[in-house]
């Protein structure tokens, strides 16, 4: 197990600090697939912005996590790669 891995099961025993983990896994987890997406096609930050007609900052402040994305962002980025976006609601 990593060291991340310990101090965060660690962490997550305080209350108050594993509700405010759990408010972030959504946005987290669509972070991750977006970097995973623009990876997967060797796009900078920069590249990945033209394709979406935004700015290099945008990508930056979304994927740093600074910046809430909508449906319609995941719409824009879906079609840019011709794909579809999926929510399941468990």
């Amino acid at each position: 197990m990593s060291d991340f891995r310990k101090h965060l099961n660690e962490k997550l025993k305080d209350e108050k600090f594993k509700e405010e983990w759990d408010n972030l896994e959504l946005r987290y987890a669509v972070i991750k697939q977006l970097i995973k997406l623009r990876n997967s096609y060797n796009l900078s930050q920069a590249q990945l912005a033209e394709k979406l007609n935004t700015t290099q900052a945008v990508i930056s402040r979304i994927e740093n996590g600074t910046v809430n994305i909508g449906i319609d962002f995941l719409e824009r980025l879906a079609k840019a790669f011709n794909k579809r976006v999926e929510i399941k609601i468990r």
